[in-house]
């Protein structure tokens, strides 16, 4: 039987020069040229890997497996292992398989393991039930986990927080409260929005820094009804010059759960934001600290609105408004390192992958998509990316 083993994590040779010395392609040998992302960039400190997985069994361990295998292999490519990763995101296409992925994937990192958020998607490969994207970094740069104040035991497959250098990467929070009996949690929308994000600067406080280093988070509701609810919360949090955002509807890996928040900092530095701002934002376009640019999930929403039903359409307009941000801080589409992108039907994905192949150069910078919907029900794909300067 044909060996079948579907990476998005690919492409050409061992370590391939991008636009410049600190932009460098990764690819294991024997990695795909065709494909509009490629395995992994290595820019500054940090390697960005392109989202993961493994169709060739029908098995869930098996398959995570073979998807951390993978990774494996992207890291060994750049002479890393899975101890210099500081952040994963793991995608499941069904909840119910979130105990086996993490046997699994426990037994991959077993000591001081990467920041972590897990959700429900549409993978893009009908026969995958997992996918994993990660960022590592560098050899000789520090990292270590940040616990939060009072927390003597953890035992969660990842770490509340990984300091790596000067960026600071927190797990995907949810609006409970450690170690409060059941009538003390949050139970609606607002109040769980709240105490995910005092979850969150609990360990920015642990790290020596403050919600104002927040440069961008991630934002997964379970019902989209419910977003202005957490928008209200979120706003009184991030009261001043907002980090960058993205905000996708995904199902979370537990029950009464309204909303799980994971978040990127940055200590010092000049930090700055991109793109028009407006009174009582949510979210920024863009944050600028240092040479890294943070980009919220731009949508196809042109002058007019959405074009309704043109998924080709809205990512030209999506990839039009980033080319823009990029332009502000004189970029373009060379300085981008890491996308996600999510389709409100991942049936879309080709059609996505014809305009989005037009803009990115190639070899492309490393990529994630899943199939989500999204806040607005007008919106077919939304673009998040983290660009560096050469």
């Amino acid at each position: 039987m044909r060996r079948i083993t579907l990476t998005l994590v690919l492409l050409v040779s061992l370590v391939t020069p991008a636009a410049a010395e600190d932009h460098k392609i990764i690819a294991p040998p024997g990695s795909r040229t065709d494909l509009p992302f490629s395995p992994a960039v290595m820019a500054g400190d940090f390697l960005y890997l392109s989202g993961s997985l493994s169709a060739e069994s029908t098995d869930i361990k098996e398959q995570v497996k073979q998807t951390l295998e993978n990774l494996k292999a992207t890291l060994k490519a750049a002479d890393m292992d899975l101890s210099h990763v500081v952040s994963s995101t793991v995608y499941l296409s069904d909840a119910r398989y979130f105990s086996a992925m993490n046997e699994v994937y426990r037994s991959y990192l077993p000591d001081a393991p990467p920041v972590r958020a897990t959700v429900q998607a549409d993978i893009a490969i009908p026969a995958a039930l997992v996918e994993i994207a990660m960022i590592a970094v560098k050899p000789g740069v520090e990292r270590k986990v940040v616990m939060p104040a009072g927390v003597t035991e953890w035992t969660a497959p990842y770490s509340p927080g990984i300091m790596a250098g000067d960026t600071l990467f927190t797990a995907g929070m949810v609006g409970r409260k450690r170690g409060a009996p059941a009538s003390e949690q949050p139970m609606d929308v607002a109040g769980q929005t709240r105490q995910a994000l005092a979850n969150v600067e609990a360990v920015l406080t642990a790290a020596g820094m403050s919600k104002t280093d927040v440069t961008s988070c991630n934002v997964y509701l379970p019902d989209a009804r419910h977003f202005q609810d957490m928008n209200g919360a979120y706003r009184a949090f991030f009261s001043e010059a907002p980090p960058a955002r993205a905000t996708v509807r995904a199902g979370l890996m537990g029950t009464g759960l309204h909303v799980e928040i994971m978040c990127v900092a940055v200590k010092g530095g000049d930090r700055r934001i991109v793109g028009p701002s407006r009174p009582n934002a949510t979210l920024s376009r863009g944050i600028r600290v240092g040479d890294r640019l943070f980009l919220s999930g731009i949508t196809g929403r042109g002058p007019d609105g959405y074009a309704p039903g043109d998924v080709k359409a809205q990512t030209r307009q999506a990839l039009e408004t980033i080319k823009g941000l990029l332009a502000e801080e004189g970029m373009d589409f060379t300085n981008v390192v890491q996308g996600l992108v999510w389709v409100t039907d991942i049936r879309d994905f080709q059609s996505m992958n014809e305009i989005y192949r037009e803009f990115l150069p190639s070899p492309a910078p490393a990529r994630a998509t899943v199939g989500s919907p999204l806040m607005s029900s007008s919106a077919l794909v939304e673009i998040m990316m983290i660009a560096v300067e050469h």
